[in-house]
């Protein structure tokens, strides 16, 4: 459900910057990250919270992990993001629709620029029908079976949204250790094998 909704809203960011790059490059690229220190106010829906936990836990393999763990462990509210290691997203497979739909023409962003407020002409406009079908394609989760089209135009789902600074990102790092900890008695209780 989650990865289906995140393919429809990637196929929308990825038109909506091909018709964009026409006319000038995309910013944006790996080990560029200053929307990830500069942003404090990124939505996140329930579901995200849930592939993004699950994420972390079970996918974030060493080095990363144990960076992602103190990061997360340690987050306060006004830091950068949390899941962000070494300028790079360390669950870019489960980032958020807001983060995956926040694309920069032009210029890289200057050091500590907002491009949303200093220069918003050159901040991409997202699908609004990507939008909506991905959003749809969520609301089983949320218990909505009935009336998808009404809810999502109404923005009924908003009301569900946190800000990912004020999540409580400790208790994915307690997931991370519970996992890690199942994952060595696993290993631990496994006969060994002879060559």
């Amino acid at each position: 459900m989650l990865l289906d909704a995140y393919f429809v809203a990637d196929r929308g960011v990825a038109g909506a910057i091909a018709k964009e790059q026409k006319a000038r490059e995309l910013a944006c690229s790996k080990g560029c990250a200053s929307c990830c220190r500069v942003h404090l106010d990124i939505p996140v829906y329930p579901l995200e919270l849930v592939g993004m936990t699950w994420y972390a836990a079970e996918k974030v393999e060493e080095p990363v992990r144990s960076t992602l763990r103190e990061q997360l462990a340690a987050h306060r509210q006004g830091e950068p993001c949390p899941f962000l290691v070494e300028d790079a997203c360390s669950i870019h497979p489960m980032r958020p629709m807001a983060c995956r739909q926040f694309n920069v023409f032009g210029t890289p962003c200057a050091e500590e620029e907002d491009a949303f407020h200093s220069r918003p002409d050159d901040v991409l406009q997202p699908d609004r029908s990507a939008i909506d079908e991905a959003l749809t394609l969520t609301l089983p989760f949320y218990g909505i079976l009935e009336g998808a089209r009404e809810v999502v135009e109404a923005g009924l789902l908003n009301r569900v949204v946190q800000e990912l600074q004020q999540c409580n990102w400790g208790s994915v790092a307690k997931k991370m250790e519970e996992f890690d900890a199942a994952s060595g008695e696993e290993g631990a209780s496994e006969p060994e094998q002879v060559p």
